[in-house]
């Protein structure tokens, strides 16, 4: 299983932002475009692997979209987003956060205390985003039952679990080495 997001992941151009080697693929940039398979694999991993005792999906804008769509989809289990603008909507709550090649604000909207949640996004290098959204969601009450990061990359998902003390499900581990994406291991190895 994964081989269509294996194979995707493989051939990723390497693009450098100061330090950071950057992969470009469909799944964490929209760009080649993205084969349905792909999607359908993801879906179906997370989907065996995560608690899906959820009342809603979380999604990180714009790249977390996607995959809560499919996974929304294959589950019956509707989803929200957390976004990059500020709407001004009763309730809305703001998230600072840091990344390896950023940083911006995220705005949270339609989440109430006391609901299950599955929060989903594309990567997990850092660990920034997924940092600040955790401790967010928890001081917000809800329950978060899963947190899936599609790729982890670097040391993000291991400082993300030892600050909120929350396990991150990561369905494909990489490295870029010599200037292209090596596959460490994947959740159905």
């Amino acid at each position: 299983m994964l081989e269509e997001v294996k194979k995707s992941l493989e051939a990723s151009p390497i693009v450098k932002k100061g330090d950071y080697n950057y992969f470009v693929n469909p799944i964490s940039d929209g760009v080649p475009a993205m084969d349905p398979k792909m999607l359908r694999e993801l879906a179906l991993s997370v989907h065996k692997h995560a608690d899906l005792d959820v009342d809603k999906i979380v999604a990180v804008e714009a790249m977390g979209i996607h995959l809560a769509t499919a996974l929304s989809l294959a589950t019956d289990v509707p989803f929200v987003v957390i976004r990059k603008r500020q709407y001004g909507l009763e309730g809305e709550q703001q998230v600072y956060q840091k990344t390896g090649y950023g940083s911006s604000n995220l705005f949270i909207n339609d989440l109430h205390p006391g609901e299950k949640v599955l929060l989903i996004d594309d990567v997990v290098s850092t660990g920034g985003t997924l940092i600040a959204l955790l401790h967010t969601l928890k001081d917000l009450g809800l329950e978060i039952k899963s947190v899936v990061a599609v790729i982890e990359k670097g040391d993000g998902k291991k400082l993300v679990e030892e600050e909120t003390g929350i396990e991150v499900l990561s369905i494909v581990t990489l490295d870029v080495i010599d200037g292209k994406v090596v596959i460490q291991k994947t959740i159905e190895d």
